[in-house]
């Protein structure tokens, strides 16, 4: 079948059930907005030959640390988001905004950085795409355990949202409670917890290496 063929509304898929790298043609690219951290574009896309518009966010993506304490306790920290206008408690994280940087190490120093902690053993946990209708956003989510306190602490950054970052202990059964009674909302932390007890039930088995194939490293616009 050509790839190419604007399927049919009710056509049913056959072949295996996995995302893939597969751009259509874009006609044009214009910056509208760049920021301190991500640019905004309109593109026209020729979709078999329904020309559409399209605004994208791009995104320098990020990471995500579910990391869990011998007692199987999820740490979470409590930070203020402006675009919510609240307080959100999340997994400690990231943007992928050092040039050259590897996310490991990028969630290497946030884990330490927001919540003082190290960790001996690293997986890839989960991966998503946060906002795939406007943005090309790509978040890893990462499995951290055989966690250590760092000797000085949390050290400061001078970032005014981290300024102030309680940590909560959360036992992963109540945390998934959290989840799906709508008290936990951030995005690393509702698939971050999902996934991480998903993976406990199935015993640890089929987490990836830390240094797993990503599909963003491959997906991404040339800039």
């Amino acid at each position: 079948m050509n790839e190419r063929t604007v399927a049919a509304l009710d056509e049913d898929w056959s072949a295996s059930v996995a995302d893939e790298v597969a751009p259509w043609p874009v006609r044009s690219s214009i910056e509208q907005y760049r920021g301190a951290k991500w640019a905004v574009t309109t593109d026209t896309i020729d979709l078999a030959g329904h020309v559409v518009v399209r605004d994208v966010v791009r995104h320098p993506g990020a990471v995500g640390i579910v990391a869990l304490d011998d007692d199987d306790r999820v740490l979470l920290i409590r930070q203020y988001r402006h675009p919510v206008g609240g307080y959100l408690f999340e997994p400690p994280a990231g943007l992928l905004d050092v040039d050259g940087e590897p996310p490991l190490t990028t969630a290497k120093r946030e884990l330490l950085e927001e919540a003082g902690y190290q960790a001996e053993t690293w997986h890839v946990l989960v991966d998503q795409f946060t906002t795939p209708g406007g943005s090309d956003e790509a978040i890893r989510i990462y499995l951290a355990r055989d966690l250590v306190a760092a000797v000085d602490g949390r050290p400061r950054t001078g970032e005014a949202e981290e300024e102030h970052l309680p940590r909560a202990w959360v036992p992963l059964d109540d945390a998934v409670r959290l989840v799906l009674q709508g008290q936990l909302h951030n995005p690393t932390a509702v698939a971050g917890i999902l996934a991480a007890a998903a993976a406990r039930h199935a015993g640890w088995a089929g987490l990836r290496p830390a240094d797993a194939e990503w599909l963003r490293a491959v997906a991404r616009p040339p800039r």
